[in-house]
C-alpha cells in the first residue's frame, strides 16, 4: 500500500468534508503541519470542529482558517496569542470547548487506544465538570471525560519511512503522537522520507499502523511565535 502522496492537497483529497471533526498536532507553532493546514484552507471546507492545543497565531497555522471562517468550533486548552480567535469568540462567532491541557492529551490518547471514556480529578468543582458524570473513588470525586476520535487527524513528524513509521524531533513531538493515533484517518507531514527498513526499530516513536497518508514538506517555515533577544553585555 502506497502511503506517499505528491502534495498536501492530494493527501487531503477525498477525505476532508464540511462539518468534520479534525485534530491538528502542534504546540503553539512548534510541530504544526504547516503544509497540511494550508491545503485544508485551500480546500474551502467549512463548519469544521478542530481539536488542537491552541489555534496558532494571527495569520499563521490554524489562525489562517480562523481568518477564512472555516472553523466553527475549537476544542482547545490555550487560546492566547491570537486576536482574531479572541474577537470571534467574544462576538459569539466561534464556539469554544475549553479543556485542561492534560485532559485534552488524555482524551486523544484514550481515543487512539480505543478507550471511550475515563475519570479524572482535573476540573471537579469547576465549569469543566458541568453536565458531566461525577463518581467517587477512594473518597475523592472524579469527573468522567469522553475520549476524542476525530474523523481526520493532521500531524507532523521529522522523518518517516515509506511504511509510515515515524520519528519526531525534540519538542516538536508534543501533541502529535496522540493526535495521529486518535484519527480515523491520519495524514502526516514529514521533512524526510526514507526506505522501509532503514530506520532502526528501536528508534521508531510511532509505528506506521497509525499513519494512513504521508506527504513530504522538506523545508517548512517553522515560524517562532515570539523571538526574545538581548544584547550581549560583552559586546562580542
Amino acid at each position: 500500500m502506497n502511503k506517499i502522496y505528491p502534495s498536501a492537497a492530494a493527501a487531503l483529497d477525498g477525505i476532508v468534508r464540511d462539518g468534520q471533526l479534525l485534530a491538528v498536532g502542534g504546540f503553539g507553532l512548534c510541530g504544526i503541519p504547516e503544509a497540511l493546514i494550508d491545503a485544508l484552507k485551500d480546500s474551502g471546507k467549512r463548519d469544521l470542529t478542530v481539536i488542537s492545543n491552541n489555534a496558532g497565531v494571527d495569520g499563521f497555522g490554524l489562525g489562517k482558517l480562523l481568518l477564512t471562517r472555516q472553523i466553527k468550533k475549537m476544542i482547545s486548552s490555550y487560546v492566547g496569542e491570537n486576536k482574531e480567535f479572541e474577537r470571534q469568540y467574544l462576538a459569539g462567532e466561534l464556539q469554544l470547548e475549553f479543556t485542561p491541557q492534560g485532559t485534552l492529551a488524555e482524551k486523544l490518547r484514550a481515543g487512539g487506544a480505543g478507550i471511550p471514556a475515563f475519570f479524572t480529578r482535573t476540573g471537579v468543582g469547576t465549569l469543566v465538570a458541568e453536565g458531566k458524570e461525577i463518581r467517587e473513588f477512594d473518597g475523592h470525586p472524579y469527573v468522567m471525560e469522553r475520549s476524542l476520535v476525530p474523523d481526520v487527524s493532521l500531524g507532523k513528524a521529522w522523518k518517516a519511512d515509506k511504511s509510515g513509521n515515524l520519528i519526531f524531533r525534540r519538542t516538536a513531538r508534543n501533541f502529535n503522537p496522540a493526535v495521529i493515533m486518535a484519527g480515523k484517518i491520519s495524514v502526516v507531514e514529514v521533512e524526510e522520507i526514507v526506505e522501509t527498513g532503514s530506520i532502526d526499530p528501536d528508534s521508531v516513536h510511532l509505528p506506521g499502523i497509525y499513519v494512513h497518508r504521508l506527504v513530504l514538506n522538506a523545508n517548512p517555515e517553522k515560524r517562532i511565535e515570539k523571538r526574545t533577544t538581548k544584547e550581549n553585555p560583552t559586546g562580542a
